[in-house]
């Protein structure tokens, strides 16, 4: 298969995933699409050697995840200025579960949202997580364990079965 073709599919079997991940970081979906694509324009440009990786979607993780930590540090007060007055479209959206569940992820400090996502919505291993963020497996477990009990306390009103929907 020619290498256009073949980055063509991984790119339509892998953008979306990682960018919803990343939107539950940023709390920008126009942020966090851009730093995947970013990320996929990278990947492309080096795509003969990507390609070859036993996961290359791994690669475009981590990239888009450090550059959205980057832009995230880079525009944090910016970011912070624009969601007060950033009214989204009305479209038909999540129910209030599951805002509460992103509203409780964002209180969360930065390294402890981002193990979180990673785990549970990126399905990654904790030894990966490490890799990924650049700290020991012991750190990125004490952030998870941190996170779960702050996510307890915050979500208490929710009736179990309605956090599983979410």
């Amino acid at each position: 298969m020619d290498g256009h073709r073949d980055f063509a599919e991984f790119y339509g079997a892998s953008f979306h995933k990682l960018a919803g991940a990343l939107y539950v970081y940023t709390g920008d979906l126009a942020e966090a699409q851009d730093v995947v694509q970013e990320a996929m324009i990278r990947a492309l440009a080096r795509w003969s050697t990507v390609s070859t990786y036993e996961e290359p979607a791994a690669w475009v993780r981590r990239v888009a995840w450090n550059l959205a930590t980057s832009r995230w540090r880079r525009l944090r007060r910016g970011l912070e200025l624009t969601a007060r007055g950033h009214t989204e479209q009305h479209e038909p959206g999540p129910g209030p579960d599951r805002v509460a569940v992103v509203a409780a992820l964002a209180q969360l400090p930065v390294r402890q949202r981002q193990a979180v996502i990673l785990h549970y919505l990126e399905d990654l291993p904790v030894a990966e997580i490490a890799e990924i963020v650049g700290a020991a497996e012991g750190t990125v477990k004490s952030w998870l364990h941190r996170a779960r009990t702050a996510l307890a306390e915050r979500l208490s009103d929710l009736a179990p079965e309605e956090v599983d929907r979410v």
